[in-house]
C-alpha cells in the first residue's frame, strides 16, 4: 500500500485522490451487490421488531451502495470488457452476476413495504425482470456450451443458488405490488410470481442435489467453505416470504385460493430445509474457522453470509403471519438482532479494509 501523504495545509496527497476518485476495477467481484442485498432485507428484518429508525437508515445505505456498485459496474464494463465477460462465462464467478438482479428485487421491496413507492417498485421490478432474462439465459448457455468445464468439485458451489434468490426475489416484489393493482394486473402479478416461485423451487432442487453430492463425495478443504455456502439456507428462506406472500394474496385472488394448501405445504417444506441448513452451517464454520483455523478476514464473499439471516428473520415473520405460527415471532426477533450484529461486523471489516487500501 502507497503511504498516504498530506501537505502542510492537511490536504490528502494526488495519488491516494486519484485511486479514490479513479479505482481500479478490473478485479471488482461480480458478487458486490450482494452487499445492497444484506442491507436491504436487515433494514426489513429491522422494520418488522419495530426498530423504523435502523430500517430507514439502512434503506438509505442500501440505496446509495446500489447506485455507486452500479457506476463501478459500467466502469468495469467499459474499460475491461473482456474480464467481465470471462467472469460471466465462469463457473464459479459467473452467478456471482445473479446478486444484482436480487439487489433490485430487493431494493423494490424496501421502496414497497418502507416507503409505500410503487412507482419505484414498478420500475425496478421490470428491471429485475429484464436482468433475470439476461443473465439466467446467458450464463446457463455459456456454462452448457463451453468446451472447457471444470470438474463437479472445482466448477459448483453455494453461490450457485443465488439464481434462486434472484428468481424468488422477482416473486417477492409481483407479490407485494400486486396488492396495489385492480384486478386485471393483480391477477398478472399473482400468476407472474407463482410461476417464479414455482421455477426458483425447482432450481433449488436441481442445483441443492448437485451441491450435497459435491459436500460428501468429493475432499472438502477449509477453502472450500466459501461464505456463499450459507445461501444453502438464504434460498429457501427468500423462497419461504414469497410462499407467505401468495398464501396473504389467495384471499383476493380465485386461482390461488384453489391450491392454498399447496401453497402453505410448500411453504413450510421451504422454511424447514432451510432451517435445517442453519445448525450445519454453524458446525461448517467451526470446523473451517476454530477447528481449521482458517483465517477470518473481509471478503465481499461475507455479504452472502449475512443476507440469510436477515432473510430469514424476515420470511419467518410472514410465514407466522400467514399460517397464525404466533410461537414462532421470538424466533423472528433473534434472527433479526443477530443479522444486525453480522451486518455492522461485515460493513465494520469494509470500512476497515477501505482505510488500509482506499481505491
Amino acid at each position: 500500500m502507497e503511504p498516504v501523504k498530506a501537505g502542510g495545509n492537511g490536504r490528502v496527497s494526488r495519488p491516494l485522490l486519484a485511486r479514490l476518485f479513479n479505482p481500479d476495477v478490473e478485479t471488482l467481484s461480480p458478487a458486490y451487490f450482494g452487499m445492497v442485498m444484506a442491507t436491504g432485507i436487515v433494514s426489513l428484518a429491522a422494520s418488522q421488531i419495530g426498530l423504523r429508525g435502523v430500517a430507514w437508515l439502512l434503506f438509505g445505505v442500501a440505496g446509495v451502495t446500489y447506485l455507486i456498485l452500479w457506476g463501478l459496474t459500467l466502469l468495469r464494463i467499459k474499460r475491461h470488457p473482456r474480464r467481465v465477460f470471462l467472469d460471466l462465462i465462469d463457473h464459479l464467478r459467473g452467478a456471482g452476476f445473479f446478486t444484482i438482479t436480487a439487489a433490485t428485487g430487493i431494493l423494490g421491496s424496501e421502496c414497497v413495504v418502507l416507503a409505500n413507492w410503487v412507482g419505484m417498485g414498478i420500475v425496478l421490478w421490470w428491471a429485475a425482470l429484464v436482468l433475470w432474462l439476461v443473465l439466467t439465459y446467458s450464463i446457463f448457455t455459456a456454462f452448457t456450451v463451453k468446451t472447457q468445464k471444470p470438474t463437479l468439485d472445482r466448477g459448483i458451489s453455494g453461490a450457485w443458488l443465488l439464481g434462486v434468490v434472484a428468481t424468488q426475489a422477482i416473486a417477492v416484489l409481483a407479490s407485494l405490488l400486486a396488492v396495489h393493482m385492480a384486478p386485471p394486473q393483480r391477477i398478472a402479478l399473482d400468476f407472474i410470481s407463482l410461476s417464479m416461485w414455482l421455477w426458483g423451487g425447482m432450481l433449488y432442487i436441481w442445483l441443492m442435489a448437485l451441491i450435497f453430492y459435491r459436500y460428501t463425495f468429493f475432499p472438502f478443504s477449509p477453502s472450500d467453505l466459501t461464505p456463499p455456502y450459507w445461501i444453502n439456507m438464504g434460498a429457501m428462506a427468500i423462497s419461504t416470504l414469497a410462499g407467505a406472500l401468495l398464501i396473504k394474496n389467495a384471499q383476493e385472488a380465485g386461482f390461488l385460493h384453489s391450491i392454498a394448501p399447496f401453497l402453505k405445504g410448500f411453504t413450510i417444506f421451504y422454511w424447514a430445509s432451510g432451517t435445517w441448513w442453519i445448525p450445519m452451517l454453524l458446525i461448517l464454520g467451526f470446523w473451517r474457522h476454530i477447528y481449521m483455523r482458517f483465517p477470518l478476514t473481509y471478503d465481499p464473499l461475507y455479504w452472502g453470509a449475512v443476507f440469510p439471516l436477515g432473510m430469514y428473520a424476515v420470511a419467518t415473520q410472514r410465514m407466522a403471519e400467514a399460517l397464525e405460527l404466533d410461537f414462532l415471532h421470538l424466533l423472528t426477533s433473534g434472527f433479526a438482532l443477530i443479522a444486525m450484529a453480522a451486518w455492522l461486523l461485515t460493513f465494520g471489516a469494509l470500512i476497515y479494509r477501505l482505510v488500509r487500501n482506499p481505491g
